[in-house]
């Protein structure tokens, strides 16, 4: 998809920008109120959109969309929480930015934005056959970043962003707060301090780096044992630190548990202090090395249970890890294939018994580094192989 250039909030609408004042209306088929009847139910009835949910059409609303002028019930607030911030390899994300669903997607062509549209919501919230038109063009810019509000049925929120975080700490079961996304204009460069591992390559080919960026962006450290808390407040401020231990099959200098003890120690060096809204992530990743008694200490310390991320092929389980992270979907049940701890402790018996040392931890990982787009500046919006 060819690139545009960033919008300017005062700017005229480009000529691929769709406009829908009213749309047809047709007798509603039955008196339920599904989502091809949204516009009936407003225009008709007189209902409040706030009253529908802008999902589904259930009048059983919930809550607020947060991005979108609309109710949510509780099925699809659950479904939005759990796809909000999920990509797909192109680095678009997987699912409609107002149901978190839909099978055929309409990407946004700024290249700046990641979100995507289903073909349903189109036509149902902005007029019947949309859809057809938007795909029709060769750049369209989506419904948050017009220039203007206003699409049919589809209203922008003000202030979203700030929506969309008290939605998700209001709403999540995650103990964690969610940091607000930022806009472009005030997007950087993400300063990140990789602990026992390198992932350059894999942040390169993600576009967050770029070849001659700055040598103080990405901090590597593989002993840690004599840096102190001013060396890391002199490198910082970081917006990403990383850790993880050493693969299956690989020489550990150390015990297992001592790389996440030095990885949680350099956390409450690196984390910036109570209250404050600059982004700043974390993850640690456990390439099935620590035993349980580790793995319960490691959920305290970083108060949450781990996420399983496997790598299956042909349905055979090849290799996993457990990962640790506050970032934004990492938890998602749609993310990842189920694994059972049986499997697991298989997988690590013959890791072990082969002596063949695992893949490094990152490559199965490294697509959880996209929702970082939301938060800080990438160079190139094509993704590459980071082999």
């Amino acid at each position: 998809m060819a690139a545009i250039p960033a919008l300017d909030p005062e700017a005229e609408p480009s000529m691929d920008v769709i406009l829908v004042g009213s749309s047809e209306l047709s007798s509603p088929v039955s008196s339920g109120a599904g989502r091809d009847l949204i516009a009936y139910e407003v225009k008709v009835n007189q209902r409040n959109i706030e009253d529908i949910c802008l999902c589904c059409g259930s009048l059983q609303v919930h809550t607020q969309h947060p991005l979108f002028e609309g109710g949510m019930c509780t099925p699809c607030k659950d479904k939005f929480l759990d796809a909000l911030f999920l990509y797909d390899d192109d680095g678009y994300q997987s699912y409609c930015s107002i149901c978190c669903s839909g099978e055929t997607l309409l990407i946004c062509g700024n290249p700046d934005c990641t979100r995507c549209y289903c073909f349903e919501c189109v036509d149902s919230l902005v007029g019947p056959g949309t859809s057809g038109k938007v795909h029709a063009m060769s750049n369209w810019v989506c419904f948050l970043c017009l220039p203007f509000s206003r699409s049919g049925l589809l209203q922008r929120r003000r202030k979203w962003r700030g929506q969309l975080k008290a939605f998700y700490d209001r709403e999540s079961e995650s103990p964690l707060e969610m940091f607000e996304t930022v806009p472009v204009w005030r997007r950087e460069p993400v300063r990140v301090l990789s602990l026992f591992e390198d992932i350059t390559k894999e942040l390169t080919s993600l576009g967050f780096l770029e070849s001659g960026s700055d040598p103080g962006q990405l901090k590597h450290l593989d002993d840690v044992t004599d840096t102190v808390r001013k060396d890391v407040e002199e490198w910082g401020p970081f917006g990403l630190l990383y850790g993880a231990t050493p693969p299956l099959g690989h020489t550990c200098e150390h015990p297992p548990s001592w790389y996440l003890f030095q990885f949680h120690r350099l956390l409450q060096y690196a984390r910036p202090g109570p209250g404050s809204p600059r982004p700043f992530f974390w993850m640690f990743v456990d390439n099935l090395v620590l035993n349980k008694e580790d793995q319960d200490v490691a959920s305290r310390f970083l108060e949450m249970e781990p996420t399983t991320i496997p790598d299956v092929r042909g349905g055979s389980l090849q290799n996993a890890v457990r990962v640790w992270s506050n970032i934004p979907a990492i938890r998602s049940s749609r993310q990842w294939a189920l694994v059972s701890e049986e499997e697991l402790s298989l997988l690590t018996q013959n890791r072990q018994s082969s002596k063949l040392a695992a893949k490094r931890p990152t490559k199965l990982v490294k697509n959880c580094f996209l929702p970082l787009r939301e938060y800080f500046k990438y160079f190139s919006t094509e993704l590459t192989s980071s082999l």
